[in-house]
């Protein structure tokens, strides 16, 4: 038998069964391009962490509404106890002891608790009680806008929306009343002290008492809200721009969001999957257009409204700066901010994952964060105190940089992570004060709310600590301009949303109470955001808002705009018509 030659030759490269460059299933596992919201839903119930959730629930909702619900008891408690045993001896005069403990914890730490209380009552409104109106108002105005003419005029439109908001406000004002009449026979509001000695038996009524408690808030603030969003300013398209004139003042202004850098050269963002583009491209592109326009005429600011990773990930800021080194002269123009994207998803694969309150995953994405926004703008923004303008960023965040360092090696201590977690807090806002009294001026804000899961990754929160050192900051410079930025879009557009799930699981929570604050700024700032990659410029009242597309995430044909602010000699702030560029050229 004769035995074939064999072939020396080497193997053919075949194309392969499956491209890894094309992605599969696992690129789509958090996509709401890809999934519903009812698929994604789904997979959060089925591969959700029961530890984590019962730990989450103890913490975050069990664990203060007894809290909640035992404070009227002790308050009763020890209100009876002093007013029987005033005129006692001996150690029955143990609760009248209490008041200079309480009074000295009110002198020397009031301050800080004041802070925590508040903290924690925004917290509170950010999970339970807020989502609960904007569903209502968000739900019943997507229901109604569904039905209304295409064709109906804006006025009209506008008056719509303040209905619907009033309308919500009543109704869950209403069911509120009718939830405390439904509990009020399970709670107890006065108690002594020899009955808190048995406090298993009171969980019952405890849990009664928060309930109600938390209800009485919401119906009350719900009829505030509705009635506030009533009769305030509802958002209308601008209805035109500035034309030129001569003694205008100018600056020109690239405004990118939501660029979603990844880490892999071929891999997909969380929110696209495989509907969306792969690897950074994309921003490459918008970076060399960005260069070409300010060569042939400069730019005086390039601001990114959040979003400039995909997870917050240390691969993915790597591959950001790597983009961005190329361009040194527009690294130097850039005024940067936190996307939910950046601080808010816990795991990019899996909408289940949650992190618990003593978890450092978010903490550490705040690092880093803070520490790339110091690398960008580090020496140009300033932070804001109690006593005004502050130093700059890089000042601030310098003597803790060994601490932020071995936090990112270790994860901990706890102590550390605190210390850390107040620098976070106190460097927002950022300002970048203006050049002149009269110029313009950029305030950078943190509008990312509190979330431990990646499925609520995108609900938005200001703290009314940001809004009041925002009011300080402009009152240094009462006859600038501002540009005031955030990530999340501050009112619902006036068009219909595609989706319900927009409207609310997007929603920046207080957004209402932030424009009504900024109404002061009316006619002397632009707010301008992303997060929604809509293309929208409108306003509320004389405030001007600026919504950004994202030049990375568009299935084709993919922009963004350079806009022209100008001020006259009136010191109005106005916009001209935007510039729109193509990415792909």
């Amino acid at each position: 038998m004769t035995t074939p030659a064999r072939d020396s030759s080497p193997d053919p490269i075949l194309d392969p069964i499956l491209d890894p460059r094309a992605g599969d299933f696992e690129d789509d596992a958090s996509s709401t391009h890809q999934r519903s919201l009812l698929s994604l839903a789904g997979s959060l119930l089925s591969e959700i962490s029961l530890p984590k959730l019962i730990t989450l629930w103890l913490l975050l909702l069990l664990l203060p509404a007894v809290l909640l619900g035992l404070a009227p008891l002790l308050i009763t408690a020890w209100a009876i106890a002093v007013w029987t045993h005033t005129a006692g001896v001996g150690t029955e005069l143990y609760p009248i002891l209490l008041l200079p403990v309480l009074a000295a914890i009110g002198w020397f730490g009031g301050r800080r608790l004041l802070r925590v209380a508040e903290k924690s009552f925004w917290s509170l409104n950010a999970l339970a009680v807020q989502p609960i109106y904007i569903f209502f108002r968000e739900g019943l105005r997507h229901l109604v806008e569904g039905l209304l003419p295409a064709l109906m005029r804006p006025s009209w439109r506008a008056l719509v929306r303040s209905l619907c908001a009033a309308a919500s406000g009543i109704v869950l004002c209403l069911l509120g009343v009718g939830l405390i009449m439904l509990l009020w026979p399970a709670t107890l509001w006065v108690a002594h002290l020899a009955d808190l000695r048995g406090l298993h038996l009171l969980l019952p009524s405890l849990l009664a008492n928060s309930i109600v408690l938390i209800t009485v808030y919401c119906a009350a603030a719900a009829l505030v809200w509705g009635v506030g969003d009533a009769f305030m300013a509802q958002p209308l398209d601008l209805p035109g721009f500035a034309p030129p004139r001569p003694d205008d003042r100018t600056w020109r202004v690239a405004h990118l969001s939501d660029v979603h850098t990844v880490g892999e050269r071929h891999g997909f963002r969380i929110e696209s999957g495989r509907a969306g583009p792969s690897g950074n491209r994309r921003l490459e592109r918008t970076l060399a257009r960005l260069d070409a326009i300010h060569r042939a005429q400069p730019l005086d600011l390039i601001l990114i409204t959040g979003d400039m990773t995909d997870a917050g990930r240390s691969g993915e800021w790597a591959e950001f700066f790597a983009a961005l080194d190329a361009y040194p002269h527009l690294a130097e123009r850039i005024v940067a901010l936190p996307g939910n994207h950046d601080v808010n998803v816990v795991d990019r694969a899996s909408p289940a994952r949650m992190d618990t309150p003593l978890s450092p995953m978010r903490r550490l994405r705040q690092m880093r964060t803070l520490s790339a926004l110091e690398r960008l703008q580090g020496r140009r923004m300033h932070v804001v105190t109690e006593a005004g303008l502050g130093g700059t960023l890089g000042t601030a965040l310098r003597p803790l940089a060994e601490d932020i360092e071995a936090f990112a090696d270790l994860g901990g201590p706890r102590r550390r992570e605190r210390e850390l977690g107040a620098a976070w807090d106190s460097a927002f806002p950022m300002v970048l004060p203006p050049a002149a009294p009269d110029g313009l001026g950029v305030i950078a804000l943190d509008s990312n709310a509190d979330t431990h899961f990646s499925f609520t990754n995108a609900l938005g929160l200001i703290p009314t600590e940001q809004l009041r050192r925002v009011m300080a900051a402009t009152t240094l410079y009462p006859k600038a301009g501002w540009i005031v930025a955030l990530h999340h879009h501050v009112v619902e557009y006036p068009q219909k949303a595609k989706a319900l799930s927009m409207r609310i699981g997007t929603a920046l929570i207080n957004g209402s109470l932030v424009i009504r604050r900024l109404q002061r700024l009316a006619g002397r700032a632009v707010i301008m955001h992303g997060h929604r990659h809509v293309d929208w410029i409108g306003q509320c009242g004389k405030l001007l808002i600026v919504s950004a597309p994202s030049p990375v995430m568009a299935p084709r044909d993919p922009y963004f705009y350079v806009h022209t602010l100008v001020m006259g000699t009136d010191g109005t702030v106005r916009l001209r018509a935007p510039q729109r560029v193509e990415v792909d050229g």
